[in-house]
């Protein structure tokens, strides 16, 4: 699956399907990546929630993404689960469910936490994704679904929603303007990186690209940019995985 860097080997690691964690400035040009994420998935729908945007217009998220997967030939059904009642609706979580990719958006990554966290969408999400569906995340999407998750308002680390442990992710710096949690210095990811205890890998995801793992546990990045890895202080070259293994 194209612009591959060197890997983690997953050796060992439980077999799920192919989780995404987008930098930010997602469904935008240098995405290619979504192209391979859609024909992992073996669908040609996309589930996308952009319950990090509640309090940004939420519609235009879903808009934003059905434009750009309509070009890859695909369909996107935006799910409006914004609140934590639409968190815990039994029709939501089925139809999460029943996804074979779901695409969680960029915005306020403690919103999206508050929402999810134990409710029936995200058991949902967890269950398709461990029968083998795509999940991808970009920004605040992508930051939640690790454990633990660096709090947007300072750079400490806190309890993320978990789909995968034992690292963390953050958006490094972009050309994406306007972001609520963005990082224009770099203050709060070496923050985390200072904060981290010993031996959790800090991986800065550069915007337009990702940080893909295969279904059974092999990290790769992709896309315009490579992941940097962070452990005890360490800085990894730009693309240089291995301290990802067996997560």
């Amino acid at each position: 699956m194209g612009d591959e860097r060197r890997q983690g080997s997953g050796e060992g690691a439980p077999s799920a399907g192919v989780l995404a964690l987008v930098g930010a400035d997602e469904w935008t040009q240098g995405c290619d990546f979504d192209a391979e994420l859609l024909t992992a998935s073996g669908g040609d729908r996309v589930v996308v929630l952009p319950t990090a945007a509640a309090y940004e217009r939420p519609e235009r998220r879903v808009l934003a993404a059905a434009e750009w997967f309509d070009a890859l030939g695909a369909q996107v059904e935006g799910l409006m689960v914004v609140s934590r009642a639409d968190a815990d609706d039994d029709h939501a979580a089925a139809i999460v469910g029943a996804a074979r990719f779901v695409y969680l958006s960029g915005g306020s990554s403690l919103h999206l936490r508050s929402v999810l966290k134990g409710s029936k969408v995200l058991g949902a999400l967890r269950d398709a994704w461990q029968r083998g569906a795509v999940v991808a995340g970009a920004g605040a999407g992508a930051m939640v679904l690790t454990d633990p998750m660096v709090d947007p308002r300072g750079g400490a680390l806190t309890v993320g929603l978990g789909l995968v442990e034992g690292l963390t992710v953050f958006p490094l710096p972009g050309d994406h303007e306007g972001d609520p949690e963005g990082d224009p210095h770099g203050e709060k990811l070496h923050r985390a990186v200072a904060l981290a205890p010993a031996g959790l890998p800090v991986v800065g995801i550069p915007g337009r690209s990702a940080l893909i793992r295969e279904g059974h546990g092999n990290w790769r990045s992709a896309g315009v940019g490579a992941a940097v890895v962070h452990v005890n202080g360490v800085t990894a070259a730009p693309g240089d995985l291995g301290a990802l293994a067996g997560r």
